[in-house]
This record gives structure tokens, C-alpha cells and sequence, in this order.
């Protein structure tokens, strides 16, 4: 049978065969060139090139492009002309797509085709009624002022019994530690206990064989995620079709890991059931799947099993949401404050200020309020490296951004979140500089910016409604691990010249490459 996994070879030797024919023709075009035509486009290979150039540095290159444009914005053709669609960096493009014109930039055909395995009928892969219906309950459960207490409450449970003491044992053995790869574990136990009221022990090194489910379900996760952002890099999209279509290669086990994510997510399901029949305990389950389920009871399904698919997508929806984007956000977060000794005393003083007279921090949610600094800190770390680097949304009909660009129907329509953090046009000269002060006012409080200039939680309806649950998680994390250790990265931290070529890996996700080996140190 024809292994059909190593496609990169594949492209990259048509590449090479169109490559003079495509040079050719590109001399010899004499069409007016579009002012938002990306700088690396050709005729019949479209952007392959500059694409395969540029793998390694993918989200770099594209803010590149973008920046040497008027209207931060370029036109991408795919690859013998089978796609078409644009990229932005503009903030008046964002308002445009996400919020003004919103019903003509939807998801669509292209996301649910490859995510709908993984993700289902879940918020973030859905339109219309189906989307409205879920952001619909999930606001009102996001809103309230007991969930919000909840998470500060569970959070600060675990960093005292679980994150605190395993860093500890590091500390006091000299070990080198990947803090990647701990706060990767120590947030997928966390969005376990807040989302579902289950505690996984990922990160409890003498559960190993009660944690062995767990750790096949992370292993099947974390492929199937990967194999889903590869669906949409892919520059034939009928390659992935035809895999799955003959059960081979990357998708044969892309089936198999969804088969142990759809077990994993009916037991906890199963679990919450039962744990719900009593109607005494019910009043004291104040996770979020036990918040949907009560909720879900009032939408009419037509038995248990079509109600049990739907909370199948809503727990999906949450692990994809907290298990690898917050702690991703505080390794830059860490990797940042490494190499800004002057940040990391202002953070220092504002946690003991606040805790003086405690031996371990436990801040609680009216505190971590008050911590405007780290507050500044953490935004600008999220600005220069957002958890979901790019955007993407379908072109319902043709229209006319604000920028004067083009858009065609069924074109795709991209943000980038990560280059918008890195134009000066947005930022300022110093935008690939670390400076939480551009987060503060006079008095030194945190003044938030335009959703639009900052899109790290989206824009606009879809606005993320964990936004503020991240933040206090975010805090939480830090303010422990700051206030009872200094983080010493052994890369030696995050410059200015790092920070304009970082070390990501290109994924869903911008994790860091290698992860983040570090030695701790107590105050």
C-alpha cells in the first residue's frame, strides 16, 4: 500500500518541478500589480514557495509580508489556484470581519470539515443557531460571580497541594526541570477540576498507574490536535481527505486517537451523571460541565444519548480551550521575565506588598484584582506571543473590508493576532520590546486596550468568555511561583533580539520549541 505520510517530499519535489516554469511566467506577467498581493505569491504555486522557505519561521514571515504592505493586509493565493483568500493585521479589518459584518465571516465548510472529529457540534466549530444556543448558556455561567470564586477557590487548592510542592522537591534537588512541559500538566489538572470537578493527577509523579488513562487520552489528544492544524497547513486539502478515505497513515491513527478521546470524555460524562442523580450533592457541583448538563436538561433532546453527544463536544471544547493555551502563555510569560531582571522585582514587590506576612502565597480573587503590574506583565507577554497565533473565517458573499481589500465569496479570511503584536504602526517603535508600563496609566493602573489592536481573545460575538477565568489562572500561577521562587531559564531568558526571532514550534498552539529547561531558586 502506498504510504502517502511523508507529503512534505511531495510537495517539495513539485515544487521544484513548477519552480522554473512559475519564474518564467512571473517575468513575463505584465498585469498592474495589486497593492495587497502577498510580496511571495507566483502564478500556479501561488504562495508554495515562500511557504516552504519559510516553514520554520512561518508566523514571522507572515508579519513580514503584512507589515510592508499600506493596509496591513496581503491577498494569499493557494497553491495551482484551488484557494484564494486574505490576511490581516489591520485593527479597522478586524472590526469588519468580527463585529460590523459578522454574519458574512463565519467558520464554515472549511473548519468543520476538519475539526468536526475532533470537536463536534462544540462553540468553537460551529455557526448559526448551534453557536448561538452554547455561547448563549455559557455566558451566563461565565458571568456569574460564583463561578469566578470557584476558580480562584480551586486554583489556589491546587497550587498549594499539587504545583507548590512539586516545584519544591525540584528546587531542593538542584533538578533541571522543563517548565513547559510541568505547567502544561499542572493547567490540564486544573481545567479538569474547574471544568468537569475531576482531578486527573497529571501532574502527581506517584499516581503513574492511576494516571496511565490519563496519559493515554493526552498522548490521542495532543496527535489529534496536531493532525488538525496539519489538515489546514496541507496546500492540497484532498490529500488528508484521500488518507481518510483509505483508513492509512496519519489519519488511520488520527481515527484511533478520537476513539480513546470520545472514551475519555463519556466517562467523565458518565461520572457527572451519577454524581448529579442526588440532587443534595447537585447544589454543591459548581464545575462548568455540571453548570451545562443542568442547562442542557432544558433544550429538548430527544434522548440521553443525543444529550451525552452534546455535552461529549462541550468537554472537548473546554480541554481544548485550557489545557495547553494558558500554560503556554506563562512559559513566554516566564522565559520573558528571565531575561527583564527589572520586571521580575516590580512583580516581587507588588506580591509581598500584598502577602507580607504570609509564608506561602495564597492570594484570593479580590487580590489577585489588585495586582496591576503583573496584570501589565502578562498582557504584553500576550501580546509579543499569543496562545493562537492566526484566525481564520469563511466569506459567506463578496465584500469590501475597511482597508478598501477585496474579499471573494468562500475566500478564507486570516488574522494574525501574533503579527499585530509586532507592528510599530500598532505598538510603536519599541513593539518588540518587553514593557508592561504601555499597560499603565499615571497611577500605575492597568488600562486595558482596544479589543481590536488586541485580539489575543478574539474580537467582536466570539469574543472568548474565559477571558477573565484565564487571567485569574494566569495570576494565580504567577504569583505563586514568583513569590517562592526566582525562575532561572537556562537559555538565560528573553532579549530583544529573541524576542524578534523566538523559538516556537508551528502548531495550533505557539509553544515553545524544546520547551523551557529551568532551575529554581527560593527567595
Amino acid at each position: 500500500m502506498v504510504d502517502l505520510n511523508n507529503v512534505s517530499l511531495f510537495f517539495l519535489f513539485l515544487t521544484l518541478t513548477f519552480l522554473s516554469l512559475a519564474y518564467f511566467i512571473f517575468q513575463c506577467y505584465s498585469g498592474p500589480p495589486n497593492k495587497n498581493s502577498c510580496p511571495q505569491s507566483y502564478p500556479l504555486v501561488g504562495n508554495l514557495v515562500g511557504f516552504l522557505l519559510n516553514h520554520h519561521r512561518f508566523h514571522d514571515w507572515v508579519a513580514d509580508m503584512l507589515s510592508t504592505t499600506p493596509s496591513l493586509t496581503i491577498q494569499v493565493n493557494g497553491f495551482l489556484g484551488l484557494s484564494h483568500g486574505i490576511c490581516t493585521a489591520n485593527p479597522a479589518n478586524l472590526d469588519h470581519l468580527l463585529r460590523s459584518n459578522f454574519s458574512n465571516y463565519v467558520k464554515g465548510t472549511r473548519f468543520r470539515s476538519i475539526l468536526h472529529d475532533l470537536l463536534g457540534y462544540g462553540i468553537f466549530n460551529v455557526d448559526g443557531d448551534l453557536w448561538f444556543t452554547q455561547r448563549k448558556i455559557a455566558s451566563h455561567e461565565f458571568n456569574t460571580r460564583s463561578l469566578k470564586t470557584f476558580i480562584s477557590d480551586t486554583v489556589q487548592y491546587q497550587l498549594s497541594n499539587s504545583l507548590i510542592p512539586y516545584l519544591s522537591t525540584a528546587c531542593d534537588n538542584h533538578d533541571v526541570i522543563d517548565l513547559q512541559e510541568v505547567l502544561s500538566r499542572f493547567t490540564f489538572d486544573n481545567i479538569c477540576n474547574v471544568a468537569f470537578g475531576v482531578d486527573p493527577a497529571w501532574l502527581d509523579m506517584k499516581r503513574v498507574g492511576e494516571t496511565s488513562l490519563v496519559s493515554s487520552f493526552v498522548q490521542a489528544f495532543d496527535y489529534a490536535v496536531e493532525v488538525s492544524f496539519n489538515r489546514f497547513m496541507l496546500p492540497l486539502p484532498a490529500i488528508w481527505k484521500i488518507k481518510r478515505l483509505l483508513n492509512i497513515g496519519s489519519e488511520k491513527r488520527y481515527k484511533e486517537a478520537i476513539e480513546i478521546i470520545n472514551e475519555y470524555a463519556m466517562n467523565i460524562i458518565r461520572f457527572k451523571e451519577e454524581n448529579c442523580r442526588n440532587d443534595d450533592k447537585q447544589e454543591k457541583n459548581q464545575d462548568l460541565l455540571s453548570r451545562f448538563n443542568h442547562s442542557a436538561s432544558n433544550l429538548g433532546f430527544l434522548d440521553q444519548d443525543q444529550k451525552r453527544r452534546f455535552l461529549r463536544d462541550i468537554v472537548i471544547s473546554f480541554i481544548l480551550a485550557g489545557k495547553d493555551s494558558t500554560s503556554t502563555a506563562l512559559t513566554w510569560f516566564f522565559w520573558l521575565i528571565a531575561g527583564h531582571a527589572q520586571c521580575e522585582r516590580l512583580i516581587y514587590e507588588e506580591l509581598s506588598a500584598a502577602s507580607a506576612e504570609a509564608r506561602l502565597a495564597s492570594f484570593s480573587y479580590d487580590d489577585l484584582k489588585k495586582f496591576n503590574y503583573l496584570h501589565a506583565a502578562l498582557s504584553e507577554s500576550l501580546r509579543l506571543f499569543p496562545p493562537v497565533p492566526i484566525n481564520s473565517r469563511l466569506t459567506i458573499s463578496d465584500d469590501i473590508l475597511s482597508s478598501g481589500t477585496y474579499v471573494g465569496k468562500g475566500w478564507f479570511a486570516d488574522y494574525s493576532a501574533y503579527a499585530m503584536g509586532r507592528m510599530k504602526r500598532l505598538w510603536g517603535p519599541d513593539c518588540l520590546e518587553f514593557r508592561p508600563e504601555r499597560w499603565l496609566d499615571d497611577d500605575r493602573v492597568f488600562q486595558p486596550r482596544d479589543q481590536f489592536n488586541f485580539p489575543v481573545f478574539h474580537c467582536g460575538p466570539r469574543t472568548c468568555l474565559g477571558k477573565d477565568m484565564a487571567y485569574v489562572q494566569m495570576k494565580s500561577i504567577a504569583a505563586a511561583v514568583m513569590y517562592e521562587f526566582e525562575v532561572v531559564a537556562i537559555d538565560g531568558g528573553g532579549c530583544r533580539e529573541r524576542i524578534a526571532n523566538p523559538p516556537y514550534v508551528l502548531s495550533l498552539i505557539l509553544k515553545m520549541k524544546g520547551g523551557l529547561p529551568i532551575r529554581l531558586k527560593r527567595r
